[in-house]
């Protein structure tokens, strides 16, 4: 019996001399194809080949540590821009003699940005204000007038308590009264119109601003920021026939899915050229970008890679559809692209139609309907601002006119989210995406993205263009606040931020973000100087248009 235990445990020895090595083979196997396949993950394409991505495996990036179709606590913020008691009624302080007629400059939303000041500016003057006359001559070429946008009727009525507005200037003895036309320095504050508009208008009674854009200060009294958001987001609306347009175009997209993702993309080849930015497309893209550059004599390139170091570049198709992925939104979500021509075509476009292959615009889901419109790059735009504006997340590649206007307006309405990227790290990341896994790359995403999400308390008040962060014009309700506050829970990984990580988001915001930054900002503390800082992208706009009006491109839309 002894003998055959001896033998049984040399056999089980035996076989398990045997067993470990091959047990040892097949795991050391395992490990080898784990490390080929963490290898192969798909990971963040080359941005050097804007022409020739590398091929990307299409799957779901992370999910955020939230619901990502909505801000955290939005509910306890909204709109309030009714006026103070002390804030006279129109017909109390309008003086009789004074007419302000003004002429807007660029696209549609570089033109709303100056229908909106020169209700402010009529105030200030104690003025009557002449429906404002919109650019018809510059790189757009549209001929509509203001009643051919936007609701007149209503503009005029919705703000009769605060600005008496008129549709042309009267005739007074049987002759039209004619304006005197000047202009104002960008920024120009309360003081600046009262000390350089005020004596002429007193002398002549009728004074045409022209070129107006940003030629009203971002900080002023609070009730004349408050006339801003009543103007913007109340008495400014789109023209019937552009609304319900608008709204189908809507009711598509919503008929698709329960939710959609707008994406306003920006990325024109004359904008390119502007920017002084290269994607990687060689000789090929240098030829063309250098040849529309050649258009403007003033304008000198620094070093390309330093501007997109710098973030100063507009993200491109891909680079935007990796982020989305990376942000934890999925293959099947649906997403509106409002966009221009796009340099490149439809193979620039490509990547991002892979990544997200339900894709659309307005010409693809109403192209028949589109016809009344299509000769009229205004009304095609406000049709993509209805859509975008309606979203429910709205996504950018810049920071434009279009979604600086977006971006307020949507903070004003609930604060729906609106997602920039951070670019100076974002570009550091697409850069050494070949090292990097993409489980890596989505988690830097996520974290880079905090601060850039459209989130409330995200930016400081005051910090930013007004229309882009109407500060002045958002409440928080304090008593919703306290009462979910007053709720003892745990917290866990889905749960809102706290009050110190909204902080923690707004002091990387101050660090990352110098790029969407308005450069006019530092202007209200310098005084009356109309010049604008020359950083790269931001030239000198007044003495660049008189000569080249085509730059309209590239600084508004």
């Amino acid at each position: 019996m002894a003998f055959q235990r001896r033998r049984q445990h040399h056999n089980h020895q035996h076989r398990l001399r045997v067993v470990v090595p091959i047990i040892s083979s097949v795991f050391s196997a395992l490990l080898i194809l784990f490390a080929l396949l963490s290898f192969l993950a798909p990971s963040p394409s080359d941005t050097d080949h804007l022409h020739h991505p590398r091929r990307f495996t299409s799957r779901d990036g992370g999910k955020l540590d939230r619901d990502i179709w909505s801000s955290r606590n939005a509910q306890f913020y909204h709109g309030c821009s009714i006026a103070s008691s002390k804030f006279a009624k129109a017909g109390d302080v309008t003086h009789s003699n004074r007419y302000l007629a003004i002429v807007t400059s660029g696209g549609l939303n570089q033109q709303r940005t100056g229908i909106i000041d020169a209700v402010v500016a009529a105030r200030i003057l104690n003025a009557t204000l002449v429906i404002p006359k919109l650019d018809q001559k510059s790189f757009w070429k549209d001929a509509s007038d203001f009643s051919e946008i936007f609701d007149v009727d209503r503009f005029i009525s919705v703000l009769s308590k605060d600005v008496k507005i008129i549709k042309q200037i009267p005739r007074k003895g049987g002759k039209s009264l004619t304006p005197y036309h000047m202009r104002v320095p960008r920024k120009c504050n309360e003081k600046c119109y009262q000390n350089r508009v005020l004596p002429v208008l007193l002398k002549r009674h009728a004074v045409q601003l022209s070129k107006f854009d940003y030629r009203l200060a971002n900080k002023l009294d609070t009730d004349l920021q408050k006339l801003r958001c009543r103007v913007n987001y109340h008495a400014l609306s789109f023209t019937d026939s552009i609304q319900k347009m608008g709204e189908k175009l809507v009711h598509q997209m919503r008929m698709k899915g329960k939710h959609y993702i707008a994406l306003h993309l920006r990325f024109e080849p004359d904008m390119l050229a502007f920017s002084g930015c290269y994607y990687g497309g060689g000789d090929k893209e240098r030829k063309e970008l250098g040849a529309i550059r050649k258009r403007w004599k003033t304008l000198h390139i620094s070093n390309p890679d330093k501007e997109r170091r710098h973030g100063k570049c507009p993200l491109t198709p891909l680079e935007v559809g990796l982020m989305l992925r990376a942000l934890g939104y999925g293959s099947d979500v649906h997403i509106y692209v409002a966009s221009g021509e796009v340099y490149g075509g439809e193979e620039t476009l490509a990547p991002l139609k892979a990544l997200f292959p339900n894709f659309y615009s307005k010409e693809t889901i109403a192209s028949k309907e589109l016809e009344p419109f299509s000769s009229f790059s205004s009304r095609m735009a406000a049709l993509d601002f209805i859509v975008c504006d309606e979203s429910d997340i709205f996504v950018t590649n810049n920071n434009g006119n279009m979604a600086k206007i977006l971006a307020g307006r949507r903070k004003y309405f609930g604060h729906k989210p609106t997602i920039r990227p951070n670019a100076k790290k974002l570009y550091r990341l697409f850069l050494n995406q070949t090292s990097t896994t993409w489980d890596t790359f989505a988690s830097k995403v996520r974290s880079y993205q905090r601060g850039f999400m459209g989130e409330p308390n995200e930016v400081r008040p005051g910090r930013g263009e007004f229309h882009e962060n109407p500060a002045t014009c958002i409440c928080e309700d304090s008593e919703a606040r306290t009462k979910k506050d007053s709720v003892p829970r745990k917290y866990g990984k889905g749960d809102s931020l706290t009050r110190k990580e909204v902080m923690v988001s707004d002091d990387q915001n101050d660090e990352d973000d110098p790029e969407w930054s308005d450069p006019d900002d530092d202007e209200d503390q310098r005084g009356l100087q109309d010049k604008e800082l020359n950083n790269g992208t931001v030239l000198d706009y007044d003495s660049i248009i008189s000569e080249e009006p085509e730059l309209e491109e590239m600084l508004s839309d």
